[in-house]
């Protein structure tokens, strides 16, 4: 069971949200989703300090009595990076739709038997996020990790310091990457992307009962438009290099044009008069 609550107040009073400030503290807090999956919630919180916009995920898990502990983990990053953590979910839904059958049950965050399916790495400045696609026997979920270096030295899972950890049940992937797509688009760095370029805003649109979202990312094989074509509970997608645009585009626009002709050409056979009967 998936829900995504917009206007979640994360266990705040609703007017802390917006341009509000907390007391005594720089950090402001922009605004803040919710998307809960089987037992778990995630609060996505995009906030603002002297250094920039960044995003606070915290996921909360809930046990099964009324009286069980609440565990909580949280993961931080820049509103500038954001964008490839959208990318790499796009990768990730990609395969667990495609990967087949798995066992069932809920996903949790314990350290039991089981294998990686499919692993990337992010890394920006001094941070890394290792994102592993897992699965046990309580079903598959995929797994983020922050690692934070300084200097020689390493903060979090090489060394001293807290590791910041998620981990998502795979289930609900889609949800979350559009959750923190919306945030990306109403409160996405501008000025800067991987390689200090502007990008275009991501777009969607509905035709029926498929929508198509055009994602611009970039990557150190250059920019890319990854397009997607969304129909629960199937997703397909291509990624199209930069170079190729303009050719797609004349694709399409030539395609476009004959269509039209075509159905010009229909309609006017159709207003045609009949041709009279030959006299007999």
């Amino acid at each position: 069971h998936v829900v995504l609550d917009a206007a979640s107040s994360h266990s705040r009073s609703a007017a802390s949200l917006g341009a509000s400030q907390q007391p005594g503290s720089d950090i402001q807090e922009l605004a803040t989703k919710r998307v809960d999956i089987q037992k778990k919630r995630f609060y996505l919180d995009v906030k603002q300090s002297v250094r920039g916009r960044f995003l606070k995920i915290a996921e909360v898990w809930i046990g099964r009595g009324r009286h069980d502990n609440i565990r909580k983990s949280k993961l931080t990053l820049s509103m500038s990076m954001a964008p490839a953590l959208r990318y790499c979910l796009g990768d990730f839904i990609d395969y667990y739709q495609h990967a087949g059958p798995s066992p069932t049950g809920s996903a949790v965050s314990d350290d039991h038997a089981h294998r990686v399916l499919k692993s990337e790495l992010i890394e920006r400045d001094n941070r890394k996020y290792y994102l592993d696609l897992k699965e046990n026997q309580r079903g598959r979920f995929l797994r983020i990790r922050q690692t934070v270096s300084k200097g020689h030295g390493t903060m979090g899972y090489y060394g001293q310091g807290i590791e910041q950890t998620i981990v998502l049940p795979a289930q609900g992937l889609i949800e979350f990457r559009d959750a923190l797509s919306q945030l990306i688009e109403d409160y996405g760095d501008e000025e800067s992307d991987d390689r200090g370029r502007t990008l275009p805003e991501a777009a969607s649109f509905r035709v029926d009962n498929k929508r198509f979202y055009f994602d611009v990312g970039s990557n150190r094989y250059g920019i890319f438009l990854k397009i997607s074509e969304v129909r629960q509970p199937y997703r397909n997608t291509i990624t199209v290099p930069l170079k190729a645009w303009s050719r797609f585009g004349e694709n399409f626009i030539r395609y476009e044009e004959e269509m039209r002709r075509i159905f010009s050409c229909h309609k006017e056979k159709r207003m045609d008069p009949p041709p009279p009967h030959p006299l007999t």
